[in-house]
């Protein structure tokens, strides 16, 4: 997302009440006081399923770039580290892609050669469509000049005619059934367009106009198939979720699942409504717990909460999304949104992303997990460890740490030690106390930290190279990889480790 366009989310009000009762319910989204860096485990203690939310969706560059041999090798590449399942961009309808446009006599003419081209490379690579509904082809538009600050300018106008609009849906979702099957196409998902509450929807006044969208293409996606899985409103900020559970429920639209979008520096104005500041490393999972609590409160109390965009900042900050502060944040953000949410898709996988123009250097503060030329940052390394978490939580007291159980019962434990940006930090000294365990055992120890899955230090001896060599490439690539395990023995269930600064680790006990 741009610079211009997300700070304009400092200017806006949305009105929403802060919601105080809308605590997580596995973890505090505050940190709890007293935390000493001991982590108390007794692995009789209750659990709950942890289902690996935060891994299974993931955003991406626009619809075009999926045709890119560099987008699909970090598709490929990511996918093997996470088993992530759908993939969520913009712009399947905009003119690059080619889908819609009509005959001098103004007929519709459809092409779908690059759709089918950008849906079967997902495929190919076990990877699903989450399909965002999104832009307005610029012959069917109401204003063809209302772009979108994006470089490469989508058309955010409210279509010419709602008939028309309904017969592109139709035609659409019929052609994927047609390509696909009705029995894979019911597992994707249709989120009916991005950020209404923001300059990507034109309509006026944004709401009322964006749930007449809403409604038009709810309906004609039921009408085509009641297996087909639509929601909304796909908002910024946390926005609009009551008033459009009260509006599909009144109106009777077809509803399968809530989404929005937060990021760890929006505005708390934005969010909650009030003027209080909300650290970077709260935000999201408060967020979430208001979402939870609304949807809970609405008429339709079960519906899944997908977030269909997070990241720590929706700017673009080297010190953030390129940093080793990236680790900690998600380890932190999966232990306080825990039972919050359904879905959590971070944005984005891979910076094969162009919403600012080409991309000019390796590393920009871009939001995606792999740098230009393939290059893996922090954030990915720590990906590939959580993935390794178990899908049993077991309950602890400790703000810096998530401990897990696979299905053999074995104990699986991420711990971290985070500062902030722009702080030095301090190394952490963390010690394991097991209850009941005795005798001697064993611990594989992976960590995220300077010495271990960074290139940062190998790309500063470089000088920071705009446009790195081949053979740096290589060597950039060769310090991103994950060193194999320490192995520590400890005995009778104590175990200690020293985290630096913007340190992870994932522990395995055997």
């Amino acid at each position: 997302m741009t610079n211009q366009m997300r700070a304009c989310r400092y200017a806006m009000a949305v009105g929403v009440l802060l919601l105080l009762s809308a605590a997580p319910r596995r973890a505090s989204t505050a940190p709890q006081s007293g935390d000493d860096g001991t982590i108390a485990i007794d692995p009789q203690a209750h659990t709950t399923p942890l289902p690996h939310f935060w891994e299974q969706m993931f955003g991406s560059g626009r619809a075009v770039l999926a045709l890119r041999a560099d987008y699909q090798r970090d598709l490929r590449k990511v996918e093997r580290a996470t088993g992530f399942r759908y993939v969520r961009f913009h712009g399947i309808f905009d003119d690059e892609v080619g889908l819609y446009h009509e005959a001098a006599n103004g007929t519709p003419v459809y092409n779908f050669s690059y759709v089918d081209q950008i849906y079967d490379a997902l495929l190919s690579h076990h990877v699903r469509p989450f399909v965002e509904l999104s832009f307005m082809p610029p012959a069917l538009s109401a204003s063809p000049v209302v772009h979108h600050v994006f470089w490469y300018k989508p058309v955010v106008s409210p279509p010419k005619s709602w008939d028309a609009w309904d017969a592109l849906i139709d035609r659409f979702a019929r052609h994927l059934i047609d390509r696909y099957g009705i029995g894979e196409v019911s597992t994707w998902y249709f989120e009916v367009w991005n950020e209404p509450n923001l300059d990507f929807w034109a309509g006026v006044p944004k709401q009322s106009t964006y749930f007449e969208l809403y409604d038009h293409t709810a309906r004609t996606l039921k009408e085509v198939s009641p297996l087909l899985r639509v929601g909304g409103p796909a908002t910024a900020q946390a926005a609009w979720i009551p008033a459009f559970l009260d509006h599909v429920t009144q109106q009777h639209v077809p509803v399968d699942f809530v989404s929005t979008h937060i990021y760890g520096q929006d505005p708390a104005k934005g969010v909650f409504g009030t003027d209080e500041a909300v650290p970077i490393t709260q935000m999201v999972c408060r967020a979430a717990g208001k979402v939870h609590t609304e949807v809970k409160a609405s008429p339709l109390p079960n519906l899944p909460v997908f977030f269909t965009e997070y990241n720590a900042t929706f700017r673009n900050d080297p010190a953030i999304t390129d940093s080793l502060f990236m680790g900690p944040w998600l380890a932190d953000t999966i232990r306080q949104c825990d039972g919050l949410t359904d879905l959590m898709s971070f944005w984005t996988f891979s910076d094969v992303f162009e919403e600012q123009g080409i991309v000019q250097q390796p590393f920009y503060g871009g939001f995606g997990l792999i740098a230009a030329d393939g290059l893996p940052k922090p954030s990915f390394n720590a990906f590939a460890l959580l993935h390794d978490l178990g899908t049993e939580r077991v309950t602890v007291s400790s703000d810096s740490a998530i401990v897990t159980k696979r299905p053999d019962g074995k104990l699986v434990i991420a711990t971290w030690n985070l500062a902030l940006p722009g702080e030095p930090g301090t190394p952490k000294t963390v010690s394991i106390d097991i209850k009941g365990l005795t005798g001697r055992h064993v611990a594989l120890i992976s960590r995220v930290d300077a010495t271990h899955g960074s290139l940062l230090a190998a790309y500063a001896a470089m000088g920071h190279p705009v446009d790195p060599t081949r053979d740096q490439i290589e060597a950039l690539r060769r310090a991103a990889v994950l060193p194999p395990p320490e192995v520590k023995s400890f005995q009778d269930g104590r175990l200690t480790i020293v985290l630096p600064p913007d340190g992870l680790a994932l522990i395995q006990m055997r």
